[in-house]
C-alpha cells in the first residue's frame, strides 16, 4: 500500500468521470424499472396468495417458491444465455441480435421477477395482518370479496408493509450490480472500466461506494418521508396488546 500511486484526479477527467455517470444513470433506471415490474406483479401475487381460490393460491405459491429459491445470479444467466435459446429460432434471434440492449432487457426482467416474489411475501404478509373482524364487517355490509380487497384489505395492507418495501426497493438498486456478468454497464462495471483503463482500483471502487451510498441515503430518505405520511395511528400498539 506504501507504493500505491493515488491519484483521485482520475475520477475527474475525461472519459472516466463520464463513464461513472452514464453507470449511475443505467443503474437508477434499470433498477426503477425493474421495480415497477416486481410492485405491480408481486402485487398480483400477494393477493392471489391470500384469496380463497385454492388453484389461484397454488400457482402463487409455487412462482414465490420458485424464484425466490433460485439464486438471481443464476437467474440473470438463464434470461441472457438461456431462454433466446429455448425459443423458436426466429424469436430467440431477435432476443440475440434484434433487441436493442438485449443485456439491459434480460436484467430488467431478472430483477422484477425475482424481487416480485419477495414483494409477494410482503404483500401477502400485510393482508393476513389486517384483522380479520374488517374484513368480516365489510362482508357484512355487503361488499364483495373484490370490493373487500379493493376498499378495506389492500389500502392497510400496504400502509403496513411500507418499511420492508423499503427495503425491497434498496435491494433492487444493490442487485443491480449483477447485471455487470452478463455485460451491462452499470456502476459496478463501469467502476472496473475504469480500473482496467487507468491501474487506479481503489479510486474507482471507492467511487462506486460513493454513488451507493448516496443512492442508499436518498432513498431512506423518501421512503422515510413515505412511511411518515402512511403510518396507521395507533396500529403498533394494536398489535402488542
Amino acid at each position: 500500500m506504501s507504493s500505491y500511486n493515488w491519484n483521485w484526479g482520475v475520477l475527474v477527467s475525461a472519459p472516466y468521470f463520464g463513464w461513472l455517470l452514464m453507470g449511475l444513470g443505467v443503474t437508477v433506471v434499470l433498477a426503477l424499472s425493474a421495480w415497477v415490474i416486481a410492485l405491480t406483479l408481486g402485487s398480483l401475487i400477494g393477493v392471489a396468495r391470500t384469496v380463497p381460490i385454492a388453484p389461484l393460491r397454488w400457482l402463487a405459491t409455487g412462482y414465490v417458491e420458485l424464484f425466490r429459491n433460485i439464486p438471481v445470479l443464476v437467474q440473470m444467466f438463464l434470461w441472457f444465455f438461456v431462454l433466446p435459446e429455448l425459443v423458436p429460432e426466429s424469436f430467440g434471434y431477435w432476443l440475440k441480435r434484434d433487441l436493442p440492449h438485449p443485456e439491459f432487457f434480460s436484467a430488467m426482467l431478472c430483477l422484477g421477477l425475482y424481487t416480485a416474489s419477495r414483494v409477494a411475501e410482503q404483500v401477502r404478509s400485510g393482508i393476513n395482518s389486517v384483522p380479520p373482524g374488517l374484513s368480516a364487517a365489510a362482508r357484512a355490509s355487503g361488499l364483495s370479496v373484490a370490493q373487500t380487497y379493493r376498499h378495506v384489505l389492500l389500502p392497510i395492507g400496504f400502509r403496513i408493509i411500507v418499511p420492508p418495501l423499503t427495503s425491497e426497493f434498496l435491494g433492487i438498486f444493490k442487485n443491480t450490480s449483477i447485471a455487470l456478468t452478463i455485460g451491462v454497464m452499470e456502476i459496478t462495471a463501469t467502476s472496473r472500466q475504469i480500473e482496467s483503463y487507468t491501474f487506479q482500483g481503489y479510486e474507482a471502487f471507492a467511487a462506486a461506494t460513493v454513488l451507493y451510498l448516496s443512492i442508499a441515503v436518498t432513498l431512506l430518505f423518501l421512503m422515510r418521508r413515505l412511511e411518515a405520511r402512511t403510518r396507521i395511528p395507533g396500529w403498533i400498539a394494536r398489535g402488542n396488546d
